[in-house]
């Protein structure tokens, strides 16, 4: 299968020929299939959200290409433009990016750019509020009056009614309550099993990012250091720390069990997984004393 995104040993150089000159990602190799789940992981600082966005031609690589379903997307001018529409990029705290009169027209900024007509717009936005769980009621008050996770939801719906084939989300959760994020975590599944888009989550909440992703990317240094399941990057714990970064909190605590002399699994990085192993201990030992 030929990936949907990919990167060809992308560099970028910011304030090129001045005293300010920092190399922010250097020759970073990345693919992604279609209707994969990426996390991308990194402290502040390691290039994670300089490289996403140069997927959708926001930023100009220094070096290196970036290829949409095997073009370059900056082979012209219509190649870039076009992108923009099938990857879509929802930056931290989208809410700040609110400003028009109605949640409707907030929503429809994107179709209309696209050139759409009246009837195809209505349909993608009320599509789009559907996904992210905002009724028709709510359409036709200013963003303004919505509640802070409300806003959050119609600045994603905004990108969603464009309907990208690839959904980068930065920090989708940042500044939530757990509901919160549980809803805006089941909006972007909800989209991605309705359409087979890929989605690109940057975050630095591991438990969040365990329980979704496919694959993981961490970033370190302007370059990917390390990549694979969730389960072959959280073995990698003390990598992770020596790069100011976490495991989930339940990784934490199967690791303290097995210190402790308890005979849990060394992979374990979701709650699901740790209450079958602890159910699944619990029953043979009281198989063993029923059989004593």
């Amino acid at each position: 299968m030929n990936p949907i995104i990919k990167t060809e040993k992308i560099s970028h150089v910011y304030s090129v020929d001045t005293p300010f000159e920092r190399v922010a990602i250097k020759d970073v190799d990345f693919e992604a299939e279609r209707g994969e789940y990426i996390g991308v992981i990194g402290h502040t600082g390691s290039g994670k959200s300089t490289f996403i966005q140069h997927l959708n031609g926001l930023l100009v690589p220094s070096s290196g290409r970036v290829l949409y379903d095997g073009n370059d997307i900056r082979a012209s001018k219509a190649a870039t433009r076009d992108v923009r529409f099938k990857v879509g990029l929802v930056f931290q705290y989208p809410e700040y990016q609110l400003f028009e009169e109605t949640v409707f027209k907030d929503i429809a900024f994107g179709p209309r750019n696209m050139g759409l007509s009246e009837t195809e717009i209505d349909a993608r936005v009320r599509e789009a509020a559907g996904f992210v769980g905002l009724p028709d009621a709510k359409l036709e008050v200013s963003p303004f009056d919505l509640s802070g996770g409300e806003k959050r939801r119609a600045a994603i719906a905004g990108v969603i009614a464009m309907r990208p084939e690839v959904l980068i989300l930065d920090e989708p959760t940042a500044g939530l309550d757990p509901h919160g994020r549980d809803e805006i975590l089941g909006n972007i599944d909800a989209y991605r099993r309705s359409t087979n888009a890929t989605i690109l989550v940057v975050t630095h909440s591991m438990d969040e990012i365990a329980k979704s992703a496919d694959r993981l990317f961490v970033f370190s240094g302007g370059e990917i250091v390390i990549s694979g399941t969730p389960r072959a990057v959280f073995l990698r714990g003390d990598e992770l720390r020596q790069m100011g970064l976490a495991v989930p909190k339940v990784t934490e605590i199967a690791h303290r069990l097995r210190d402790a002399g308890v005979a849990v699994s060394a992979d374990i990085y979701t709650i699901e997984q740790l209450a079958t192993e602890l159910a699944s201990m619990r029953a043979a030992i009281r198989g063993g004393g029923t059989n004593a």
